[in-house]
C-alpha cells in the first residue's frame, strides 16, 4: 500500500492539465508507470486519483459483493460511473477529463491533497470552504473515529 503525504496548491490549465508538483511525483514515482483511475468522489464535488494498484484493490473487495442484490447493483453502478484511467506524461501533467473538471467546479486553481494512497482533486476555493466547514467539528469528529480505546497510536 502507498502512503502519500501532502497538500499542494497548483495550476490547471484550459485544457484540464495539472502540473504535479515535484514532491508528489516522487512519492508517487514507484507507481507512475502503472497508470492511475480518476473518479467522482462520494461525498463531495472533488475527484479522486488512484494508483492503478490501489484500484484494483478497491476493485476486488467490490467484486466480493453480490451483484444479484440490487443495491449492491446500484451501488457499483454509481461508484463507477465516469470512472477514467489516466496517466502521467513525461513532463509531470495530469489530464483531468473535462466531464469530471465540471463535476469537480474545477476552474484555476486546484489542490491535491494526498488522503492516505489516494489524492484528493480539488477547485481551491471548495477545498478551502469544506475545511472550513469541518474545522468547527473536528475534535468532535476525531474523538469519534480515531478515540476507540483499542486503538495505540505510537
Amino acid at each position: 500500500m502507498i502512503s502519500l503525504i501532502g497538500t499542494y496548491d497548483c495550476k490547471a490549465d484550459v485544457k484540464g492539465r495539472v502540473m504535479l508538483p515535484v514532491a508528489l511525483k516522487t512519492q508517487l514515482s514507484p507507481v507512475l508507470s502503472s497508470g492511475f483511475v480518476i473518479k467522482r468522489a462520494v461525498f463531495r464535488d472533488c475527484l479522486e486519483l488512484y494508483p492503478m494498484h490501489e484500484w484494483q484493490l478497491l476493485m476486488e473487495q467490490m467484486n466480493e459483493k453480490n451483484r444479484f442484490v440490487k443495491k449492491n447493483n446500484d451501488f457499483i453502478r454509481r461508484f463507477t460511473a465516469g470512472v477514467k484511467i489516466v496517466d502521467i506524461d513525461a513532463s509531470g501533467r495530469l489530464l483531468i477529463p473535462k466531464n469530471l473538471i465540471g463535476i469537480a467546479q474545477i476552474t484555476n486553481e486546484v489542490v491535491l491533497s494526498a488522503a492516505i494512497n489516494i489524492i484528493e482533486i480539488w477547485d481551491k476555493t471548495q477545498y478551502e470552504s469544506v475545511l472550513e466547514e469541518t474545522a468547527q467539528d473536528f475534535a468532535n469528529l476525531a474523538e469519534e473515529v480515531m478515540g476507540n480505546e483499542d486503538i495505540k497510536l505510537s
